[in-house]
């Protein structure tokens, strides 16, 4: 081998060592933009809430709800509030974002009789009603993730009339709940990703 051709190969490995360098470099940094942008709080209630028992029993006829995958909590929350304390200009209130409408029905479907809604501010609460309600929603179209998230955005009676149980996200004809769904099941696809073991997944 000549002096120029050994020359040639000592380049085109140090290209090559530089290149993967770079790679492992960005990996990591789209794993921490990612980490920062995409944020998990409350991990220890959410896991709770989604395989709790007594708060998936429905009042009227004792109807068993199913358990919830907790990466699917945590994209409703993050898509909703960022996992932080807010109030909207509708009234929604807390990380999952409950209105008084849909606090009243929880209340109803679940059999509370003490319920305040400033109590929303606290994240265990607030957590343990949103996840009733998307039980509540699975249960009544049928595990269809997209109608029960239709539903939780844009209201049962909307979801209704784009197709239910067997609505595909095309189907919902307003945009911003469309990219709403959307987002949340891309969101519980990272989520499952990141945190597997913080969702005890």
């Amino acid at each position: 081998m000549t002096a120029g051709l050994r020359r040639l190969f000592l380049l085109f490995g140090l290209v090559g060592v530089a290149l993967i360098a770079v790679g492992v470099w960005r990996f990591d940094l789209d794993d921490s933009i990612e980490g920062i942008s995409l944020p998990l709080k409350h991990e220890e209630i959410i896991r709770e809430e989604a395989s709790d028992d007594d708060v998936a029993q429905l009042v009227t006829g004792d109807v068993q709800l199913p358990e919830i995958d907790p990466a699917l909590i945590a994209a409703v929350i993050y898509q909703e509030s960022k996992f932080e304390d807010r109030t909207s200009s509708a009234g929604a209130r807390g990380l999952m974002q409950i209105t008084p409408d849909t606090s009243e029905t929880i209340e109803s479907l679940s059999g509370g009789e003490s319920f305040v809604f400033e109590d929303l501010a606290d994240p265990e609460l607030n957590i343990r009603y949103g996840t009733f309600y998307l039980r509540y929603l699975m249960d009544k179209y049928e595990g269809d993730e997209a109608a029960a998230l239709a539903a939780y955005n844009a209201g049962e009676g909307n979801a209704d009339e784009w197709g239910g149980a067997g609505l595909e996200v095309d189907d919902i004809t307003f945009p911003e709940t469309r990219a709403y769904v959307d987002e949340v099941l891309e969101k519980r696809r990272i989520y499952r990703e990141k945190y597997a073991d913080e969702l005890g997944l």
